[in-house]
């Protein structure tokens, strides 16, 4: 099975659906002959032309509509907002129409549309080129919000995105664009969007968590091994809806649970799993829900500063200590 790295598992997905697909276009800025502001759609340009890669102004809001507009007319558009803190510039179309329209019309319209973006920090960007704003997009209704960790899943549920007849968020993440990761050799590799992943069993203490926070988990998992605690960690990857068949499962096998995200800790997915666990799994729990998140604040420019604020392993290691001695 060949390696990818992320970004090109993205390239790959958006590649081939607008070669199988006609109805597919991509709308956003600088990603036409420029490729994206991550490369992530390099040589999709020169391939399809600006009759399949729109190219736009700096204008969130206009095309995100633009995109809600053309998929209940049949197009499948497929929006990249170039950093994720610009979403919030989009969000009317996406609160107020995208998620709605199919209701509001008694299902006579669909909104077939995908908006892909890159969350977190990358090392330095600043307070407004570097959050993960996941905590924004749940519990908006009519949307489905993925957040992909590897490029397995980055490849197979873009795709699977593309093709669903709802809008859907893909959280990407400009940290996982370099990481690499074996990805099927097959053109029409799927996956479902409404799953959670075991990515490492374990026995005694399940670690939830998703995007850029999985691959850390999973270091975190392997140093405990060596002092002889096998830790199970659980890769949300649909944030919207939550796969609480297997989230609970894997509390109830453990008894104990410590959530990792890298947005902010007030309000967000892991508030939430933390209260569902509570609502549903409270006997099983042998221990305290732990909860691990960026701090309340805006993220730093300093590269030393950034540390503070973001979750680190070190604050992970703590928070299963803690948890684990209970």
């Amino acid at each position: 099975m060949p390696e990818l790295y992320y970004s090109k598992a993205v390239n790959e997905a958006l590649d081939e659906e607008l070669a199988r697909d006609p109805a597919v276009v991509l709308i956003g800025e600088d990603i036409g002959l420029y490729g994206g502001a991550f490369g992530v759609t390099k040589g999709l340009f020169a391939k399809y032309g600006p009759e399949r890669i729109w190219e736009t102004p700096i204008s969130e809001n206009s095309f995100t509509g633009l995109a809600v507009g053309a998929a209940m007319l049949g197009v499948r558009p497929v929006v990249e907002i170039m950093f994720m803190d610009f979403i919030a510039l989009a969000l009317d179309q996406l609160l107020n129409s995208a998620g709605k329209l199919h209701y509001m019309y008694g299902g006579q319209v669909k909104v077939p549309m995908v908006l892909r973006t890159p969350g977190g920090a990358k090392g330095g960007y600043g307070p407004s080129h570097s959050q993960m704003l996941s905590n924004l997009l749940v519990g908006i209704p009519g949307l489905k919000v993925i957040a992909p960790s590897t490029a397995a899943q980055a490849k197979g549920i873009l795709k699977s995105a593309i093709r669903d007849p709802n809008p859907v968020i893909v959280i990407e993440n400009k940290r996982l664009y370099p990481q690499k990761g074996e990805v099927p050799d097959d053109d029409d590799f799927t996956l479902p969007l409404d799953r959670a992943v075991v990515a490492s069993p374990g026995t005694d203490l399940s670690l939830f968590c998703y995007s850029s926070m999985t691959p850390v988990c999973v270091a975190v998992k392997n140093a405990f091994l060596q002092t002889g605690v096998n830790i199970e960690v659980v890769d949300l990857v649909s944030l919207q809806p939550l796969d609480t068949e297997t989230l609970f499962a894997s509390l109830r096998k453990t008894g104990r649970a410590v959530i990792v995200e890298e947005a902010c800790l007030t309000g967000g997915v892991g508030a939430e799993l933390s209260a569902l666990f509570a609502e549903h799994c409270l006997d099983s729990l042998d221990a305290p829900i732990v909860r691990v998140a960026a701090k309340d604040v805006p993220i730093p420019s300093s590269l030393a500063l950034e540390k503070l604020v973001l979750p680190q392993p070190e604050d992970i290691i703590t928070a299963v200590k803690e948890n684990l001695a209970y």
